[in-house]
């Protein structure tokens, strides 16, 4: 074999490979966001959790992809353990996807499918356009590189060392560590399985070594996630080991059952193949990966457990240090979940500050000096959120997202922003009560009963906003804008009443001008509820000759 040869072979490996990624990350940014969204919604029963796993794989071609997300997912705490177990048994099934297609061999028509993507991706504006061409193009380059390997082999045949090599794959040991290291370098079981498919059609492989091989890649399919997971919480770590525990169990049952009838099956499978050797090999792969769920699927609650054996205790905070809820220490696990965890961790900085906001308010009315000083101190912890939160989406931003993410990720920072201010007006509020103690400034009742109702109104929009903004619920869309005009209203008559009360001497000018920048405050931050409310929901009315800019 020629060193021609060889670099042929590796060149169409790499055609392959890059034709993979290609479509596996078209098909994630394209289609990312809203399988998210279906992926958040529907893991509440573990059963459906496995047919979303299922479609979701075999949608985006990656089950590295569908268990990374699961694994970010569970460290922002959005998904428990036990609803990733579903998801994470759909997804060994759905990445049997891959094999099926790559057995059909389209390397006839891989040229022509490579030329329509090209063109979609080099003449189509609209950037939806252009990831679908993407995903056209990888799958085109896929064959190609399907096609080149395949030609390539020829010589292999020729090469006495690598026959030799190839036909000293007799022990089952040997045919799991081969498929293992193959699949943990690749990052792939789907590549790998194609790879095996491609040299057994050629004759370099025995079809009984197959089987072995794949239950290698079972196990190296989980490199991906616990790489992943070592940077995330517990839970995370969890995660991925009940990924590679179901695998582990899995190919230990499937390999003494192998052992016991190993010539049975692989027979009952060529029959069923009608002889083709390719699709015998992607039905190994298939029926292997049904059978270890609906043997192990009763069980995975045993598994859950055996992670808590493996990875015990809890996530402790340090001393004086605040905590994330969502994106813990601003690594991002996976770019289809990196926008969603922001989204969570911005709400969790918003209900905070609304926090901060009524307890202000109720220290400026009652003169609370230990409700100050709560004010001060969950202020700073707003002031940490803030900067954590922008820290996170600059590392966001730098990476490629879904479309629909990269869209709207800029309005997140106008709303860390946003929120950041309605803490500075809670902070105004404890300020203005430590000034009226200080200074023995009194409110009478009417005036405290005023700042109440409308911190009751504020409070509501602010409410409101928050739900709209995290979870793109309209519902309350013109509750928002009912309240912000009757705010602005009561502001107005409350400043026109306030003038009144001073130029009749019913009021002090010091209790005038803080009950006059109170108000002022709050109609503030209904401003800023209201810009969160449509802070990324102005993005999706982008107009056509806008999209077509992109």
């Amino acid at each position: 074999m020629s060193i021609t040869e060889v670099f042929t072979l590796f060149g169409g490996l790499g055609f392959f490979l890059y034709g993979m990624k290609l479509m596996s990350e078209g098909l994630e940014k394209a289609a990312g966001a809203k399988m998210r969204g279906i992926l958040e919604f529907f893991t509440q029963n573990r059963f459906i959790g496995m047919v979303v796993g299922i479609v979701f794989t075999a949608i985006i071609q990656s089950s590295n992809a569908t268990t990374v997300m699961v694994v970010s997912f569970v460290n922002s705490g959005l998904m428990t353990l036990m609803q990733a177990t579903g998801v994470i048994l759909g997804a060994n099934i759905g990445t049997t996807v891959t094999g099926q297609l790559i057995a059909f061999n389209l390397s006839d028509i891989a040229p022509l499918v490579v030329i329509i993507g090209v063109i979609m991706v080099m003449f189509c504006k609209k950037q939806g356009v252009k990831k679908i061409g993407e995903v056209i193009l990888g799958f085109g380059i896929l064959f190609m590189g399907l096609r080149i390997m395949g030609e390539s082999m020829q010589a292999v045949k020729e090469s006495p060392a690598i026959l030799e090599f190839l036909g000293s794959l007799t022990s089952p040991f040997s045919a799991i560590l081969v498929g293992f290291l193959i699949t943990a370098v690749l990052q792939s079981s789907s590549a790998t399985v194609g790879i095996i498919l491609l040299m057994v059609s050629q004759g370099l492989l025995a079809f009984t070594i197959c089987p072995f091989m794949i239950l290698g890649c079972n196990i190296g399919s989980c490199v991906s996630a616990l790489v992943a997971s070592l940077s995330g919480k517990k839970d995370a770590k969890r995660a991925a080991l009940i990924h590679f525990l179901f695998n582990v169990v899995g190919s230990v049952i499937m390999f003494i059952i192998l052992l016991l009838a190993l010539e049975p099956i692989t027979d009952a499978l060529l029959y069923m193949s009608g002889g083709n050797l390719a699709r015998a090999v992607a039905n190994v792969h298939t029926l292997m990966k049904v059978f270890e769920v609906a043997m192990l699927f009763p069980f995975m609650g045993w598994i859950v457990k055996a992670t808590y054996r493996l990875v015990p205790g809890t996530d402790a905070l340090q001393e004086d240090e605040y905590e994330l809820y969502y994106i813990g220490k601003g690594n991002i696990l996976a770019p289809t979940t990196a926008f969603s965890n922001g989204i969570h961790e911005i709400e969790h900085m918003g209900k905070v500050a609304l926090s901060n906001l009524k307890i202000g308010m109720d220290a400026l009315c009652d003169l609370d000096e230990k409700k100050i000083e709560e004010v001060y101190r969950r202020e700073t912890y707003i002031d940490f959120l803030n900067r954590k939160i922008t820290d996170y989406l600059v590392k966001v931003n730098e990476i490629e997202l879904p479309i629909a993410d990269a869209r709207l990720i800029g309005a997140l920072f106008h709303v860390v922003n946003d929120i950041e201010r309605i803490g500075d007006h809670a902070e105004n509020f404890a300020d203005s009560a430590k000034d009226r103690i200080e200074r023995g400034i009194e409110f009478s009742e009417k005036a405290k009963k005023q700042l109440q109702d409308m911190t009751e109104e504020v409070v509501k929009i602010l409410e409101y906003s928050l739900d709209m903004f995290t979870n793109r619920n309209q519902k309350h869309m013109q509750d928002i804008l009912t309240l912000e005009d009757d705010i602005d209203e009561r502001e107005r008559k409350l400043q026109r009443a306030h003038v009144k009360r001073l130029t009749k001497n019913k009021c002090t000018p010091e209790a005038g001008m803080l009950f006059s920048d109170t108000i002022s405050g709050l109609e503030r931050v209904a401003d800023h509820a209201t810009n969160i409310a449509f802070a990324i929901l102005e993005p999706y009315n982008v107009t056509s000759e806008e999209e077509e800019e992109e």
